[in-house]
């Protein structure tokens, strides 16, 4: 036999998403039970890592492009009929269960950013605008003073203060059902292997499944053994509460075949260990070649792009090469997250054996770089159109020959930040069924949203797990009390 739990509403996932449904909903009354699979000293998913930067550009409002960018890369190829009809609040049925990023949702997130901000603002937790680690950006950035860590742990310090109740080290594994198809609790599993039953609402907001090797397999493809999580955080996303809402009929949203790109250093271990200066120097793969256009414009627009085509290269690998010039750019270093220093050699041919490339092929490609360069000096910190000339891929931006030593390289291979897949919502963070309709009692918030088609738009994941993650408790909480 199980043990049972009764609660008004239970949350499976202690990230920002999954806090933030929480204390939004026990701040108005209701019983509620977290269930956190890892345990209490690393509570927080990836939320705990992450610099949680915010697409807004003051503390109430979003950033122009918000929901043009969004709605630009909110769907694969779809019937533009169907589309257009999605905009319209009156559809059901099957328009409703499109896989395809709802205009009604993107307005939903765009309104209640600022009052979300807001009342994170009052349970104590600060916001600014700091530097980030873009040398150039197109985009303003809010950051929570602490990063994701310190909403956690405001969060966690609220929820712990009106009496929510946690369960560590207990894992979510079925969504229990009556006999009308409302969602009425969860079954899970605790660290000694027992069986527990919890009773209520529920909102899933454990993540994506970027930490579990079949489903990135079945999904992102075989290659993504060329992939890992952007943290540690991200080993505990294995994609339960996907499959639990998918068992029960619910509707998919977001690109599964794709995941959130980020360049790191595969030599660190440690959290987010980005390398963000490849617009100053080329990038070259294993076998010493050039493959993309290092700097189409500022590195916050582009990065993904770029880290998707290093990902295609053999072993998801490559190489970064930069000559002296780069350590005289203002502040270089916040384009630098790893702990491991660069390769250097005073020779482009020695450079090479350090990082095992053919040195012929690697001096053939800087010198014919070299060579297509304008010799006009860069303006490091804007976009300055200093580009090659007749060069196959072009470099747009920031072209400078690469030809005072030392000279330096850093290995680089695509992160996965967090997968795209997953499951649809309404603007009240109601999971949506494959007909369209909200199942009863259940409810999602967070990186388990399937939102972003082919491009991520920068900023928005850990907003979209704070805005929807209080939609869900408020509404939650409204529908307890009418019953």
């Amino acid at each position: 036999m199980s043990q049972a739990y009764e609660f008004d509403l239970v949350v499976a996932g202690c990230g920002v998403a999954g806090l933030t449904a929480a204390v939004s909903a026990a701040e108005r009354g209701a019983r509620v039970a977290v269930l956190e699979r890892a345990p209490i000293e690393e509570r927080g998913g990836q939320s705990r890592y992450t610099e949680a930067y915010l697409r807004m550009k003051s503390h109430a409002e979003v950033s122009d492009d918000f929901e043009t960018h969004l709605a630009e890369n909110g769907s694969g190829s779809i019937d533009p009929d169907l589309v257009e009809r999605s905009a319209d609040p009156a559809e059901r049925g099957l328009v409703r269960a499109l896989s395809l990023t709802d205009p009604n949702f993107i307005e939903a997130f765009a309104t209640h950013a600022g009052p979300s901000i807001a009342w994170l603002t009052g349970l104590g937790a600060r916001f600014d605008f700091l530097p980030t680690q873009f040398l150039t950006r197109s985009q303003p950035r809010l950051l929570p003073v602490g990063g994701g860590q310190a909403l956690v742990d405001v969060l966690a310090a609220r929820a712990e203060q009106i009496g929510i109740r946690f369960f560590y080290e207990t894992t979510a594994q079925s969504l229990i059902e009556d006999d009308a198809g409302q969602v009425c609790g969860v079954r899970a599993r605790d660290a000694s292997g027992a069986r527990l039953s919890f009773h209520g609402a529920v909102v899933l907001a454990s993540g994506g499944f970027q930490g579990n090797a079949e489903m990135m397999s079945r999904y992102v493809g075989p290659r993504s053994v060329y992939l890992r999580p952007i943290c540690k955080g991200g080993y505990f996303n294995r994609g339960e509460g996907i499959r639990m809402a998918l068992d029960i009929g619910a509707a998919t949203c977001g690109d599964f075949g794709s995941y959130h790109a980020e360049p790191i250093d595969p030599r660190s271990g440690i959290s987010e260990p980005s390398v963000f200066i490849f617009p100053y120097g080329i990038l070259v793969n294993l076998q010493g070649e050039r493959f993309t256009d290092e700097a189409p414009g500022t590195v916050d627009a582009h990065y993904e792009s770029i880290t998707r085509r290093i990902y295609e290269q053999t072993r998801g690998l490559a190489w970064v090469i930069l000559d002296a010039r780069h350590q005289r750019i203002p502040n270089f270093r916040l384009g630098l997250r790893t702990d491991k220093p660069p390769v250097t050699a005073s020779t482009i041919e020695e450079l090479a054996r350090a990082i095992d490339v053919p040195a012929d092929r690697l001096a053939c490609t800087v010198n014919a770089y070299n060579a297509a360069c304008s010799g006009r000096d860069w303006k490091a910190l804007e976009v300055d159109g200093v580009a090659t000339e007749g060069l196959h891929p072009p470099k747009s931006n920031w072209a400078c020959p690469i030809s005072e030593a030392p000279y330096h390289a850093y290995p680089i291979m695509s992160a996965n930040v967090f997968t795209f897949g997953g499951l649809k919502i309404d603007p009240s963070a109601r999971v949506l069924s494959a007909d369209g309709a909200p199942i009863p009692g259940l409810y999602a918030a967070g990186e388990i949203v399937g939102s972003y088609y082919g491009v991520y738009t920068g900023a928005t994941s850990v907003l979209k797990g704070i805005v929807f993650g209080r939609q869900a408790g408020l509404h939650a909480t409204t529908a307890i009390a009418r019953t």
